[in-house]
C-alpha cells in the first residue's frame, strides 16, 4: 500500500492520460471474417477488371454459330441425299449389265448360223430364228451336254432370282446384283449339271413302260429328288452367304416342308410333261422353263429369313449405339 500510495504520489499527471489510453488498446486488432471475404472479392473483380477481353474472330464466330445451329434434319437430309446418289449410281449399273446381257442375247438369237441375219422382216425371224436356234441348241448338246445345261440353268436361276426381287417390292433395276449372282451360280454349278445325271439315273432305276411308270417317276421327283434339291439349294446359298451352319440347319429345319408341300402344287402337272413326252435329252430345258416360277418361290423362302434377320441386326446395333450416346 505503501508503494502504490508512492507511485500515485510520484506519478506525473500528464503522463497518466497517456498510459490509460495505450493500455485500454488491444496489442492485435481482430478483423471480422465477412469484412476480410468482402475485401478479398474486391480485390478480385479489380483484376478482372484489369485483364485484357479477347472478341472472338468473325470466322471462328460464324464457324461456332454453324455448328450450332446444324439440326438432326439436316444430318438426316444429308444422309438421304447420299443415300441417293449411291441408289442411283447401283441402278444405272444395273441398267447396263441387264441392256447389255439383253442385247447379246437378242443379237445371238437373231445371228446364231452366222451367216445370215434374221431380221430384215418380221417373217425372217418368226420363220428362221426358232428353226436354227434349236438345231444350233442339239448341236451344244451333243458336244458338250453338261456344259450346255449348267449354261441354261445358270441363265433360267439368275432371272428367276431378278423375278423374285421385283416380287418382293424392289424396282426393276434396284436388284441386288449380289444376291442374283449366288443364285445364278448355284444354278449353273449344280443344278444344270446335277439335273443332268439325275434324269439319267431315273430312267434307269424306272426301266419299264407300263402306264404306272410316269407317275411312278413322278412321286419319285416330288419326294426323293424334290428334297435333296430344296436342302442343296438352301445349304449352298445359306454358305455363300458366309452365315453360320447353325442359321442355315435353323432355316433350312423351319422351311423344308413349307417347301416340299408348295412344290406338289406345281411340279406334278408340268412332270407330267417332263415324264410322259420330253425325250430325255431336252427335258432340263423344259424343267428351266418351268424353273422361272420356281426359283421365285426358291429364292424368295431362301432370302426372306436371312435379309429379315440383317435388318433385325441393323436395327438393334442402332438401337444401342443412340441408347448408348444418350447414356454419355
Amino acid at each position: 500500500m505503501a508503494v502504490a500510495s508512492h507511485c500515485s504520489v510520484n506519478t506525473p499527471s500528464s503522463v497518466l492520460p497517456l498510459l490509460t489510453s495505450t493500455f485500454s488498446k488491444p496489442l492485435f486488432s481482430i478483423v471480422p471474417l465477412s469484412s476480410r471475404t468482402h475485401k478479398r472479392s474486391h480485390i478480385i473483380s479489380s483484376v478482372a477488371e484489369d485483364r485484357e477481353v479477347v472478341p472472338v474472330s468473325e470466322d471462328r464466330g460464324a464457324r461456332l454459330h454453324e455448328l450450332e445451329g446444324l439440326s438432326p434434319s439436316k444430318v438426316d437430309t444429308d444422309v438421304a441425299r447420299d443415300s441417293d446418289r449411291v441408289t442411283f449410281t447401283s441402278s444405272t449399273i444395273n441398267a447396263i449389265i441387264v441392256l447389255g446381257f439383253g442385247t447379246f442375247v437378242v443379237t445371238k438369237l437373231l445371228t446364231i448360223d452366222h451367216d445370215y441375219w434374221h431380221g430384215w422382216t418380221l417373217y425372217e425371224i418368226l420363220r428362221y430364228a426358232p428353226e436354227h436356234n434349236w438345231i444350233a441348241y442339239e448341236q451344244a448338246l451333243k458336244a458338250n451336254p453338261v456344259l450346255a445345261k449348267m449354261a441354261i440353268s445358270g441363265v433360267v436361276y439368275s432371272i428367276g432370282d431378278w423375278i423374285a426381287q421385283c416380287y418382293e417390292g424392289k424396282p426393276i433395276f434396284e436388284f441386288d446384283r449380289t444376291r442374283l449372282f449366288r443364285s445364278g451360280l448355284v444354278g449353273f454349278t449344280l443344278h444344270g449339271s446335277l439335273s443332268h445325271y439325275y434324269y439319267q439315273l431315273c430312267e434307269a432305276l424306272f426301266p419299264f413302260k407300263e402306264w404306272w411308270v410316269v407317275p411312278a417317276k413322278v412321286a419319285f421327283d416330288q419326294t426323293v429328288w424334290a428334297a435333296i434339291w430344296n436342302s442343296i439349294y438352301f445349304v449352298v446359298l445359306g454358305l455363300l452367304r458366309l452365315e453360320p451352319l447353325t442359321n442355315i440347319y435353323a432355316e433350312l429345319k423351319s422351311t423344308f416342308l413349307p417347301m416340299l408341300t408348295a412344290g406338289w402344287k406345281l411340279w406334278p402337272f408340268a412332270h407330267l410333261i417332263t415324264y410322259g413326252v420330253v425325250p430325255v435329252e431336252q427335258r432340263l430345258l423344259w424343267v428351266d422353263c418351268v424353273e422361272l416360277i420356281w426359283v421365285t418361290i426358291l429364292s424368295t423362302y431362301s432370302n426372306e429369313k436371312s435379309e429379315a434377320r440383317i435388318s433385325e441386326a441393323v436395327s438393334e446395333t442402332s438401337s444401342s449405339a443412340s441408347n448408348q450416346n444418350s447414356k454419355e
